[in-house]
């Protein structure tokens, strides 16, 4: 089983970005706890970080013939980004949204999600521990079709 995880824009500034809301782990830790929980439940993981949307679309679509499931946290671009909707419907992959914070319990905006139009689920709220979980639940689903 092969699982890209893909972090969108400024989550390369965990730990400097709004330490209240997003703790003060950096990203680094967060692909540290990422690929050793793939490793613990038996998963290759791809981890990519882009703060450019095209970036993200095209690694999306990189992922036909290549992975089997995609954990996405679009960060900003989940509220915004149409194109990252059509490129995940586009490969048509088993796809879970992750989120650090409870998104549907800030502002307004943050309440629409482009890519939930697709996820089988959302997971937002538990941190980092969110990414784990996600991983547990991609596997599950992953074991379903084969």
């Amino acid at each position: 089983m092969k699982i890209l995880v893909l972090n969108g824009v400024n989550l390369n500034l965990l730990g400097l970005r709004e330490p209240a809301l997003y703790g003060n782990n950096s990203y680094a830790e967060l692909v540290k706890a990422i690929k050793a929980k793939a490793k613990e439940i038996g998963v290759k993981v791809k981890v990519k970080q882009f703060n450019s949307e095209s970036k993200m679309v095209e690694a999306i679509q990189m992922t036909y013939g290549r992975y089997d499931g995609l954990i996405i946290n679009p960060a900003a671009f989940t509220h915004t980004s149409v194109a990252i909707l059509d490129a995940i419907k586009a490969v048509d992959i088993p796809t879970i949204e992750v989120h650090l914070t409870d998104v549907d319990n800030r502002e307004d905006f943050r309440k629409i999600s482009y890519v939930s139009l697709v996820a089988f689920e959302k997971i937002s709220g538990k941190g980092f521990d969110g990414y784990l979980l996600a991983l547990d639940k991609m596997k599950a689903k992953l074991a379903e079709k084969n």
